[in-house]
């Protein structure tokens, strides 16, 4: 797939009907969109012909069909990063959060300012209900240590809900090819864990394509990746990958958890 030349894309006004599509009935922010039959056929009709688009036209459709009601989830991954960097030349209003667990790596978050001084988005960071010295001293350590998916759902799952309040789409960043899970995503879908659209631009990009979009167009990212992090998470459950591992190798090593729950197709909350 070529990319998109970005010379001439005009950043779209956003708003809640910017593509006279959005009822009277999905501006009430305090009511979720509903997977009514209408929608899912329009989704699938949408995932479908979106299937061979770049990823631009993939955010700008997005843009466009949710204005408002469309949000961004990034952990600053490479992938994560182009795809802000996009959003700033077509849709730089959309709301974008993090979810700060309080675990992150100190290079993490400085990827945030750096997105913020190169192009102008300030990613809101959404913090749990309870702080790390709080939540340690409710479960008596580090829970990470005992039951990283418990720890998972509370410090992000639960974290997102919260943050998709009022939303009616997010836009997400996995690739097809990162692991058996998400290659079975769609470009657009109805995500029933979050009660929103989940829309993915980059699903039939490589690894080679984002790296080669950094490069092109002096994306900040995070320098741990040239440090032997190909997948980036907490810093207790993350680290370095060895010569010839999987690149999510390094996230919950020695454990067979491989997802934090974000992007799973199944409930894998704790008491599923």
């Amino acid at each position: 797939m070529s990319v998109t030349s970005l010379t001439s894309v005009v950043p779209i006004e956003v708003n809640a009907m910017s593509a006279g599509e959005v009822t009277p009935q999905q501006q009430t922010t305090s009511e979720m969109l509903q997977p009514t039959p209408e929608l899912m056929a329009e989704l699938a009709e949408a995932s479908a012909r979106l299937e061979s688009a770049t990823p631009e036209e993939i955010i700008r459709w997005g843009a466009e069909r949710f204005g408002m009601k469309l949000t961004m989830g990034t952990a600053f991954g490479p992938e994560g990063c182009v795809i802000l960097y996009l959003l700033s030349q077509i849709a730089p209003q959309t709301p974008v959060f993090n979810l700060d667990t309080g675990y992150q790596f100190q290079e993490t978050l400085d990827v945030r300012d750096q997105i913020r001084e190169k192009f102008g988005i300030d990613v809101e960071l959404l913090k749990p209900e309870h702080t790390v010295e709080e939540y340690e001293q409710i479960h008596g350590g580090p829970l990470y240590k005992t039951n990283p998916t418990q720890c998972c759902f509370d410090r992000k799952i639960k974290v997102l809900k919260r943050g998709a309040e009022g939303k009616h789409a997010w836009i997400s960043a996995i690739r097809r090819d990162q692991s058996e899970d998400r290659a079975k995503a769609s470009i657009v879908g109805w995500d029933k864990k979050f009660g929103l659209v989940k829309i993915n631009p980059l699903a039939n990009q490589t690894k080679s394509w984002v790296w080669r979009m950094i490069t092109e167009h002096g994306i900040p990212y995070n320098v741990l990746h040239d440090q032997g992090y190909t997948s980036v998470g907490c810093w207790p459950c993350t680290r370095a990958v060895l010569a010839g591992e999987d690149e999510r190798a390094g996230r919950w090593s020695g454990t067979a958890k491989t997802e934090c729950g974000l992007h799973t197709m199944e409930d894998d909350s704790p008491n599923a």
